[in-house]
């Protein structure tokens, strides 16, 4: 029980900004470690539920702030809780694909601390975006939006533990060698199945599109890494996280607007 809680608390450090209590790095058991990921998004999903619902009551109290003030708020929000640690991946990931580069270069590109154009105009351009598709939240969207922040986080947690490492030293490649491999795939597959279906019954034929729209890009993700990278890394897993929350997030206002 001690080493599980450990393994949480070593979750919330890594993978969020969320204050937690000094970490015993050498009892917490990192075999389960993707096991608790899925809960940073539960945490995140439930401060986008509350942040929407407190810029619905600011709205209507006439204070002078704007729904747009609101929207960038919630952009922004996933962003402050982890730390900006998948946004990271993600720009590196643009940079690496950005350069055409044979497969050995794009590795050394992930790792490289500087930022090139792609990843600047890609992080622009996705901020942009997500502004734009939050302006169109409505209550049946953004619970699923919200849900979509576990489901993200529990595809990401199964891809370390399913796919093959792009290299043999990393954080990411400590995480997956050290993991009990079977049960975590086991604990992952179950949330993913009981989420699915709350989904489904929150938001019927919107959950559905959104459930395939996440199918779709971790598909697209698996076949990416193997064709460009030879495997996984840490920014690659980021790259998808990303990704797929704001697919999800476009799925979930348009399966609510025709459903």
């Amino acid at each position: 029980m001690k080493k599980g809680w450990e393994s949480l608390k070593m979750t919330f450090a890594i993978y969020s900004r969320i204050p937690v209590f000094q970490v015993n790095w050498e009892q917490a058991d990192q075999s389960y470690l993707m096991c608790f990921f899925p809960l940073i998004g539960s945490v995140i999903g439930a401060a986008t539920l509350g942040v929407y619902q407190l810029g619905r009551y600011v709205l209507h109290q006439e204070t002078g702030i704007t729904a747009y003030a609101c929207t960038v708020l919630l952009v922004l929000l996933p962003l402050w809780i982890t730390g900006g640690i998948h946004m990271d991946g993600f720009m590196d990931t643009l940079d690496a694909l950005g350069s055409c580069r044979p497969k050995e270069e794009k590795l050394e590109i992930l790792k490289d601390v500087h930022t090139g154009a792609f990843a600047v105009l890609g992080c622009a351009g996705y901020l942009l975006l997500y502004t734009g598709i939050y302006s169109c939240l409505t209550w049946e969207s953004v619970t699923l939006v919200s849900a979509g922040f576990i489901l993200s986080r529990t595809l990401s947690g199964l891809s370390v533990v399913t796919f093959p490492m792009a290299r043999e030293k990393g954080m990411l490649s400590s995480v997956a060698e050290k993991a009990k491999k079977r049960v975590v795939q086991r604990i992952l597959l179950a949330v993913l199945l009981i989420l699915c279906a709350g989904m489904v019954w929150l938001g019927k034929g919107a959950g559905i599109l959104v459930i395939l729209a996440a199918g779709i890009t971790y598909w697209r993700y698996y076949r990416m890494c193997l064709r460009q990278f030879g495997g996984i890394t840490g920014d690659l897993a980021g790259y998808f996280l990303q990704t797929c929350e704001i697919v999800m997030a476009g799925a979930a206002v348009l399966g609510s607007s025709i459903f």
